[in-house]
């Protein structure tokens, strides 16, 4: 029997952890040691309620799936991706399976201009070997070496391209309860109408709502909900066909079609793996 296709985290009852969001003071970042790295494993179902720092931070997973959600939006992000939070921004995090969690806080002094909102981002090469570069006993590494890693960094996370992955949500109560529907549901294949019908108000006014609060259309908003719920089956190895199949599409071409206008790449293309084996050996040596 097919699993039920994946869910957000406000569909998605998990255990809370209050304790990861607590950054020790080790890893506070300072004007003098201004970017710094925390590296540990989370295991699957992890979720850590709203919670805000007044640095700026980089979550990155090299194996594994996390997703981000604040007010208005949620992100889901796949393994080897970024996702850049700015400073006092409230968010959640929740672990859609087992991660190993790299997070970079970055003192406001440093954040480089232009990164005043939450993305997902790649991470070319260099950013990978910088960043695991860094991920090293604190005994080795040498305050001005990490200030000069950090730098660079930073310069690589503000030429990183975005990606489309961001599910916006509306504070319309009508709306709400349509986009949780179709969050909970996303190869429910209806109309307009029928959404309309279901949230108890007319297309015509959904159809306004969606681009009022979202700045988008009914479907553009609808295709960003099956790009973010394909990510963690794709991250588990699950055939395409399939993928395409729990996500309402009627075949495997037409689901990579979509997939290739939004990246640029084929499914297989954008979720193959990439090495990072300094995850597997510092995972023995950072805390839970």
């Amino acid at each position: 029997m097919d699993a039920e296709p994946p869910r957000l985290a406000s569909d998605v009852a998990a255990p809370v952890d209050p304790g990861p969001h607590i950054v020790p003071t080790a890893f506070t970042p300072t004007r003098e040691r201004p970017v710094r790295l925390r590296a540990r494993p989370l295991r699957d179902g992890i979720r850590v309620p709203d919670h805000q720092h007044a640095w700026a931070q980089v979550a990155y997973t090299p194996r594994g799936v996390i997703q981000i959600a604040v007010a208005d939006a949620a992100w889901i992000v796949p393994p080897s991706r970024a996702i850049w939070i700015p400073p006092n921004v409230v968010h959640s995090l929740q672990v859609n399976e087992p991660s190993y969690l790299r997070t970079l806080y970055v003192h406001p002094d440093v954040v480089p201009a232009g990164l005043t909102h939450c993305r997902v981002v790649e991470v070319s090469p260099l950013l990978r070997e910088l960043i695991a570069a860094i991920d090293v006993p604190e005994s080795t590494l040498e305050a001005p070496r990490e200030h000069l890693l950090g730098g660079l960094i930073l310069d690589e996370l503000r030429r990183a391209s975005p990606l489309p992955l961001e599910v916006p949500l509306p504070r319309d109560k009508r709306l709400l309860t349509l986009c949780n529907a179709m969050l909970a549901d996303p190869a429910r294949a209806w109309t307009l109408d029928q959404w309309a019908r279901h949230a108890g108000a007319s297309p015509r006014t959904i159809g306004r709502l969606f681009r009022q609060e979202l700045n988008m259309s009914f479907v553009q908003w609808r295709q960003q909900v099956v790009l973010a719920q394909a990510i963690p089956l794709a991250s588990k190895g699950y055939p395409l066909a399939r993928i395409a199949r729990e996500l309402g599409y009627r075949s495997q071409s037409a689901f990579s079609a979509m997939f290739k206008r939004t990246f640029g790449r084929t499914p297989s293309e954008f979720f193959a793996a990439v090495p990072d084996a300094t995850s597997a050996e510092t995972s023995a040596r950072t805390d839970d």
